[in-house]
């Protein structure tokens, strides 16, 4: 959620602990999905989730605005976009301090990391550009012209194709990672915002604000085959590890759409915080975690019951949520 981007109506682009804790100094478990991370945008923090406890473990300061979080593939390191200061903070998640700040482009929204860790990706929306940082030197290496507003971002498994959501045109660009340049152009609902592919690559699905819908894109074919119509104005997304069915987050409407993939339909709406935008899948796909920016928490989802079993007190204006993933 950038602070100068307004889409329908909203003042600061979408995504995507009740007190600063202090003194805690329990160490991250390598287990995927112990611990859940909040980008917090208006206290500068991240907020850190034991998902065990169901309590926020520590408060991490990064940068000004923090936007969005990203975790590499093994845990041990969190990217974070500093929205008003044009910067990236890295997190070790051992030590839980930043321990390098890298310059990117104008009001950096999203951010996700290639399968293989080499590459961070990080949408910059004020500039119109996507900015690659090299793990290895903490520095960006291409800096990649896309579309007006770029916002959600998504990588193919095999980390050769990085699809970008651009809500001011209405389109998702294609990017070739190797070459580092655009293939393509697909056009989809109105003020896309953010991006998720099912495991096996083959299907993009794309949350739509401004159009209340969610675009479903065949990734082979590279076009749009279905729209879904969902609740008031779709942030976050996100799809079961076994594809069965995706989430997304409805700001507009204090609650989340379950889509099945197989009959492309909601078959479920389940209530959650005040302004809920960012969103992430556990890796055994058993909870959904998404952050309410308008009330300051984090629920809980049960995926089997589809109802909202916990809710956690965060820092100031959660947008991004992330949690490590299983290894494929």
């Amino acid at each position: 959620m950038t602070r100068n981007l307004d889409i329908a109506g909203r003042t600061a682009a979408v995504l995507c602990a009740a007190a600063v804790l202090t003194g805690l100094t329990t160490a991250p478990s390598e287990r995927p999905g112990r611990f859940v991370y909040v980008a917090n945008l208006h206290s500068d923090t991240v907020s850190v989730v034991d998902t065990r406890s169901g309590t926020v473990v520590d408060s991490v300061p990064v940068g000004d605005g923090p936007d969005s979080a990203a975790l590499g593939p093994d845990g041990s390191r969190l990217y974070v976009t500093d929205s008003a200061a044009d910067t990236v903070s890295v997190v070790d998640t051992r030590t839980r301090t930043v321990v390098e700040t890298v310059g990117v482009g104008h009001e950096p929204s999203r951010v996700t990391v290639s399968p293989d860790n080499k590459n961070v990706y990080v949408a910059n929306v004020g500039a119109g550009t996507v900015s690659v940082i090299s793990t290895r030197t903490l520095t960006v290496t291409h800096t990649i012209a896309v579309g007006d507003a770029p916002l959600g971002l998504a990588v193919t498994p095999d980390g050769r194709t990085l699809y970008v959501a651009t809500a001011g045109t209405d389109s998702v660009s294609v990017i070739d990672t190797d070459s580092g340049t655009v293939t393509d152009t697909l056009s989809v609902g109105g003020g896309p915002t953010a991006l998720a592919l099912t495991p096996d690559g083959c299907h993009l699905y794309v949350s739509n604000l401004t159009s209340d819908d969610v675009s479903v894109v065949d990734t082979r074919a590279r076009t749009e085959t279905d729209r879904i119509p969902v609740g008031d104005q779709p942030a976050g997304i996100g799809v079961l590890p076994d594809g069965s069915r995706v989430h997304v987050a409805d700001l507009g409407s204090d609650d989340v759409s379950v889509i099945s993939t197989r009959s492309r339909t909601v078959t479920d709406t389940v209530a959650v915080g005040d302004g809920p935008n960012g969103l992430a899948v556990a890796p055994d796909g058993r909870t959904v975690h998404v952050s309410n920016f308008d009330s300051d928490t984090l629920s809980v989802i049960d995926t089997r019951t589809s109802r909202t079993t916990a809710t956690v007190p965060v820092g100031d204006g959660p947008t991004g949520v992330t949690t490590q993933q299983a290894p494929r």
